[in-house]
């Protein structure tokens, strides 16, 4: 049993609510770099260019940051979030454990980076569940992006760690879940609107089913 976090378990995107937060308590790096932020912008509006433009957004949030820190950071935040039960869907928790208490194996698939998706989980009770994640590793000048587990990474990620398509139930809320869910025996999807919802229902088929959590 797959599970996204952002937008199914968490209420919104936890890493950019963790930016937004760096950003406000160091509004001067903010300051400094905002030339760089006014001419990156307009690419995260752009397909071909959205996932090299955040990368370079990522990078620039945390430039000088030392990994270990960043890690500490994160772990904090993940742990403030999983106190605030509002953030999270109480009806995604209780599926996720109707499942685990099923005896099914539950895994979080998400483009979350790791240590603040764990440290979310973990705030939950969550300790137990499985968890694939966007990572990163030290780079020269910050932390840097390893992989990116968005799209066709997911599923990559997927069968690096033995688990091959197809899983028996898929649950995602966007267009970027497509493979994750495609490749399940039931993709659940999660609020989508009507242009979601036409998209992926050409392609789902019958496999497809429409929670509103």
């Amino acid at each position: 049993m797959l599970f996204d976090f952002d937008g199914v378990l968490f209420k919104g995107d936890a890493f950019t609510a963790f930016m937004r937060e760096r950003c406000s308590c160091q509004w001067w790096r903010v300051a400094i770099a905002s030339p760089l932020l006014l001419a990156a912008s307009p690419f995260t509006l752009i397909r071909k260019t959205r996932r090299h433009a955040l990368r370079f957004l990522v990078h620039l949030a945390w430039f000088g940051t030392p990994l270990p820190r960043y890690r500490r950071l994160a772990q904090d935040f993940g742990a403030a979030l999983a106190r605030d039960a509002r953030r999270f869907s109480r009806p995604a928790l209780d599926a996720l454990n109707a499942h685990r208490h099923r005896g099914a194996r539950v895994i979080v698939v998400t483009g979350c980076e790791e240590t603040l998706a764990r440290a979310a989980l973990d705030g939950l009770g969550l300790r137990e569940i499985e968890l694939v994640a966007s990572q990163f590793d030290a780079g020269r000048f910050g932390p840097r992006i390893a992989v990116h587990n968005v799209g066709l990474q997911k599923a990559h990620q997927l069968r690096l760690r033995g688990v091959r398509a197809p899983w028996d139930v898929a649950y995602g809320d966007s267009f970027a879940d497509l493979d994750m869910l495609a490749a399940a025996r039931s993709a659940v999807l999660v609020n989508p609107d009507r242009a979601l919802l036409a998209k992926l229902s050409a392609r789902l088929r019958t496999r497809l089913s429409i929670v509103e959590w």
